[in-house]
């Protein structure tokens, strides 16, 4: 099974800043902040082309991770709409 299926396609694509996005981001580079401190070199100033990458990394998992949750969320609902359409009977409206 793909991550996303061809008929994710169709949906809009999320907006590029988002919550998992710049939590990702902010957990990448708060990741390569730790390793330059276990490796006992200094914490901001060493490594930042790696802070950058793993900042980066982190942004584009958390765009995708939005991607795929919006496309499994939008199939449920195309499911569930498409089970009340074929049985009315069990969705009768109240008072009526």
């Amino acid at each position: 099974m793909a991550f996303l299926p061809d008929e994710a396609r169709s949906l809009p694509p999320p907006p590029l800043v988002n919550k998992a996005s710049v939590w990702l981001g902010l957990t990448g580079w708060v990741a390569a902040l730790l390793d330059n401190g276990f490796a006992h070199r200094p914490v901001l100033r060493a490594g930042v082309h790696r802070q950058i990458l793993f900042a980066t990394v982190g942004w584009v998992a958390g765009y995708f991770l939005v991607k795929r949750a919006e496309y499994v969320h939008a199939k449920v609902d195309r499911e569930l709409l498409d089970y009340v359409r074929r049985h009315p009977e069990d969705f009768k409206e109240a008072g009526g």
